[in-house]
């Protein structure tokens, strides 16, 4: 069943007019010519997850109500499966098979647990002493623990964003038996960063205690210099103004774009047929 056809069944026709439109109509140029896309949705385009998402729910409806044997559970993250299996190895194959015979475009690989783990995501599930699922954070080996470093040319609240938003990280990933372990990880890789001991310890409490006492109504964003930035940002708070720092340009900002340049260059007057036996005129300039 393609999407169109899934969305008919759901929506009026008005608006499942909108979304042929929009599904039927990418449009791209590649070396010079104009090509359509005839599969799948437009990458970049908003819409594009939403009915990714609204096909797979269907499809992973289809698929579990037609397996022989069925998964304990299931989920699903955009293109990323969690399955708890209690069928033996065999019969995993044979789940596997079924889910890539489905559809000619969707095609699943399988990961499975090794040595009492299995990552998902960001979180590390593993097997507890007692045969319980636990979860953790979870790194890739290719991982280098290397972060915005204490020295850096940065804004303090840019550094300090870095040792918080991997402590908060920690506290939603870990369970309790996994959190005292990661909290010591963290800071060693804080302290090969450049980080200080009181740094770190004010970390941790700020993250505790954390509160919003910002009464600011304005937004005023600044490019960091390390002077000039706090003597603005004093200057505007007087005035009820939050300073937002705002990151130093990427060589990539000051490169001129790859894409294909759009034709249509000459001045003139055009003429576009439509498939309805109208026909578009436009002008260049």
């Amino acid at each position: 069943m393609g999407s169109l056809e899934l969305l008919s069944y759901h929506f009026e026709d008005d608006v499942l007019a909108l979304f042929k439109y929009i599904l039927t109509s990418t449009y791209f140029c590649f070396d010079g010519q104009f090509c359509k896309q005839m599969e799948g949705v437009a990458l970049g385009s908003p819409l594009s997850p939403v009915i990714a998402n609204f096909f797979m729910e269907e499809f992973e409806k289809k698929a579990i109500e037609q397996a022989a044997h069925k998964p304990v559970c299931c989920f699903r993250y955009v293109d990323d499966t969690f399955v708890i299996w209690p069928h033996g190895q065999e019969k995993l194959t044979e789940f596997l098979s079924h889910l890539n015979g489905l559809h000619n475009k969707v095609q699943f690989t399988m990961e499975k647990e090794e040595e009492g783990h299995l990552p998902f995501l960001d979180i590390d599930i593993y097997r507890k002493m007692d045969g319980s699922p636990g979860h953790k954070v979870y790194q890739k080996p290719t991982h280098t623990n290397l972060y915005l470093r204490q020295n850096s040319h940065h804004h303090p609240a840019n550094k300090q964003s870095v040792l918080t938003s991997l402590i908060h990280r920690a506290k939603a990933l870990c369970d309790q038996d996994s959190f005292t372990q990661e909290l010591e990880f963290l800071t060693t890789i804080f302290k090969d960063n450049g980080y200080s001991p009181q740094q770190i310890q004010a970390m941790k409490l700020a993250t505790r205690t954390a509160k919003n006492n910002n009464k600011s109504t304005l937004t005023a964003y600044i490019p960091y210099t390390q002077t000039t930035y706090g003597r603005l940002s004093r200057m505007l708070a007087k005035h009820n103004i939050k300073c937002v720092v705002l990151p130093p340009r990427k060589i990539f900002s000051y490169l001129p774009p790859v894409k294909d340049a759009f034709g249509l260059r000459t001045l003139g007057v055009y003429s576009m047929p439509c498939e309805c036996s109208r026909v578009f005129i436009g002008q260049s300039g």
